[in-house]
């Protein structure tokens, strides 16, 4: 029989939220990649009588474990081979300044600031802006063995090994990443049409936003990598575009209140098994009748789907870029360089890096504490700025890394040095990427023991080194949170308001764009989908500000209804725009001026102020008109953003 907490022992909801293990599925191919990738370098390195140099490649191919995360092969290239070019220059910097005192100190914090700079461009380049410094700290912290450039080619040999064993299997799966990221879409598209009428619609929505996301990204991505135009990305793309007006009917499809047939989602699933198949057999379609301006909608755009979904060939076109064309390698080059340049955020972002690697390398350099690179590699874990709340990852790091020496513990005490060392690695190193989509602090458990057995080839010290490492985690900890959080006022502060500020000013232009004359519909589509993917970043942002400690995750959580309460909207705009399509009397002008001025002076409010404020709720238009729900669901968000 279970046992509830006494009141006064009840855990806070934020810790509870940080420890709650995250539900993904076990990649098993990364965890069959993770085993042979480090423990085979170490393999070799002690049948040549080297076991340091296997120990560095090792030590590589963890770091490119972590960074395996994309899906398609053409973005592997990118998501290991450009983070380990970037990791051998850190770990050659990191190399030469080897205890040379301030020297170190120096070459450190530069590589931070420009580590966390550069960390704002995107995914890529913050891996690329982690492995960077983390070599670098390495670098600067172990003696490497060999002349000067061999532990940077261990380090990199190591990373490529993962990537190698990666890009085995692209000849025969080539392009299947992305028809199956399309296949995805579909599904959630099938359970948005079955959620209709339901309290499940928003829930599924915002899984067909995720999902759209990843298969758009997946897509664009291909499309910046392959200059031509190949048979498949057309097909993929068609099919892709062609769930759009399903999306935006099912906003209409909601607004009926009752559930739609059941052959409509069941149609989207057998469009999404032969997406997944990637044969474009033909099937009849069993659909009901269509009702209404909403249920033609629904019909008109499910039949559209099977159409490009069946069809054998595909004229690329008629396809309308709803993606936008990528820019040239060179114009983009340029746009990150100077948004690197010129952003506060990325400032802000590389000094709080700095600021924290500084202290810690400046207190090692002070203090002798044998190996205490560890205190630098903690705050570079737990600071990097883009991977979430620094409270946080602080004290994730501090308990993972606690579990984490425990079970090195054991290891290091039963397991003697040579070969049994590759049996140990090749059994912890695949809980490594079993364990990271858990959360922050399982797979600091995971790491742990890992990197202490490498270490421990490197420097013989055995279970010696279980309590210094427990120290200098909890100093890195102690430094990130002092020197990278409480010193920053924007820290304690939860960022949904500005940005929710910023997605209902979007919002009011989509309305005005939803109803003008002359807006191209390949321009309101991806006006929409942008919307959506910024309200999905709000969202994130959300669940992360939970994570914080009073007053911050209680003043985010005062947001959330107002988040779901500005996807309504946009919902609303999308639905009642499907309706005039087709056939519904357009609104006027000047109710579609009303409602984005509303919308604006929401906006303005919510910009000025980081508490919800008074505003009025007074929108008045004619009851039959095809914006009266809209106006609804605005006069309810500028009512939750009054104070009761």
């Amino acid at each position: 029989m279970s046992r509830e907490f006494p009141t006064g022992l009840t855990p806070p909801d934020w810790l509870v939220r940080n420890l709650r293990p995250q539900q993904s599925p076990v990649n098993r191919p990364a965890v069959v990649r993770s085993a042979i990738a480090i423990a085979l370098p170490l393999a070799l390195g002690l049948a040549a009588g080297r076991p340091a140099y296997g120990a560095l490649a090792s030590m590589g191919a963890v770091s490119a474990v972590i960074g395996d995360t994309a899906d398609a092969y053409r973005m592997r290239i990118l998501n290991i081979a450009v983070p380990q070019l970037l990791g051998a220059a850190g770990v050659t910097v990191g190399a030469l300044v080897f205890e040379q005192g301030w020297l170190a100190v120096t070459a450190l914090t530069g590589i931070a600031l420009i580590s966390g700079m550069i960390s704002t461009i995107g995914a890529v380049a913050s891996v690329s802006g982690l492995l960077l410094l983390l070599n670098a700290v390495i670098g600067a912290g172990i003696p490497l063995p060999g002349d000067w450039w061999l532990g940077p080619l261990l380090v990199t040999g190591g990373g490529l090994l993962v990537l190698a064993l990666a890009l085995l299997s692209w000849p025969l799966r080539s392009g299947v990443p992305e028809r199956t990221s399309v296949a995805a879409a579909y599904r959630a598209a099938a359970e948005l049409l079955a959620a209709c009428g339901t309290e499940a619609y928003d829930t599924a929505r915002y899984a067909v936003t995720i999902s759209l996301n990843h298969a758009y990204d997946l897509i664009l991505a291909r499309r910046t990598l392959q200059h031509g135009r190949s048979p498949d990305l057309v097909r993929l793309q068609a099919q892709l575009n062609a769930l759009t007006p399903i999306v935006e009917a099912a906003a209409a499809g909601h607004r009926y209140g009752r559930p739609l047939p059941d052959a409509m989602p069941d149609t989207v699933r057998r469009l999404a098994d032969a997406v997944d198949a990637g044969h474009p057999d033909a099937f009849p379609l069993d659909l009901p009748e269509p009702v209404g301006e909403t249920g033609r909608a629904v019909d008109h755009a499910l039949r559209h789907a099977a159409e490009v979904v069946t069809a054998c060939d595909i004229d690329p076109h008629t396809i309308v870029d709803r993606l936008g064309r990528p820019a040239s390698l060179r114009v983009r080059v340029y746009r990150a360089t100077r948004n690197v340049l010129l952003s506060g955020t990325s400032w802000r972002y590389g000094l709080r890096l700095a600021l924290c690697i500084g202290i810690a390398q400046t207190l090692v350099s002070l203090v002798p504490v044998p190996r205490s690179y560890w205190v630098a590699l903690t705050v570079t874990f737990v600071l990097k700025p883009d991977f979430g709340s620094v409270f946080s990852r602080a004290l994730l790091r501090a308990l993972g890394t606690v579990v984490g020496l425990v079970v090195a513990a054991a290891v290091l005490a039963a397991v003697p040095l040579g070969w049994w060392d590759v049996a140990a690695v090749a059994v912890l190193a695949p809980l490594i990427p079993a364990l990271t989509p858990r959360g922050y602090g399982y797979q600091t458990a995971a790491i742990t023991p890992v990197i202490l057995l490498l270490s421990d080839l490197l420097n013989h010290l055995g279970t010696a080194l279980l309590v210094p490492r427990l120290v200098d985690s909890l100093i890195g900890c102690a430094i990130a949170l002092v020197a990278g959080y409480l010193l920053w006022p924007e820290s304690w502060h939860a960022r949904v308001g500005a940005r929710l500020a910023d997605a209902v000013a979007d919002t009011a232009e989509y309305v005005e764009n939803a109803f003008g004359d002359t807006a191209d519909p390949a321009a309101r589509a991806r006006m929409r989908r942008r919307l959506y993917r910024d309200l999905s970043t709000i969202r994130t942002e959300f669940q992360r500000a939970l994570t914080e400690p009073p007053p911050t995750g209680r003043r985010a959580a005062a947001w959330w209804p107002l988040v779901v309460a500005v996807e309504r909207i946009v919902d609303a705009t999308t639905g009642a725009r499907v309706r005039v399509k087709q056939g519904a009397r357009s609104p006027s002008p000047a109710e579609v001026a009303q409602v984005a001025l509303q919308l604006r002076e929401l906006s303005q409010g919510l910009r000025e102020t980081e508490v919800l404020v008074a505003v009025r709720t007074d929108l008045a238009g004619p009851a039959d008109s095809i914006l009266e729900p809209l106006r609804q669901e605005v006069a309810a968000a500028r009512a939750i953003a009054s104070p009761h």
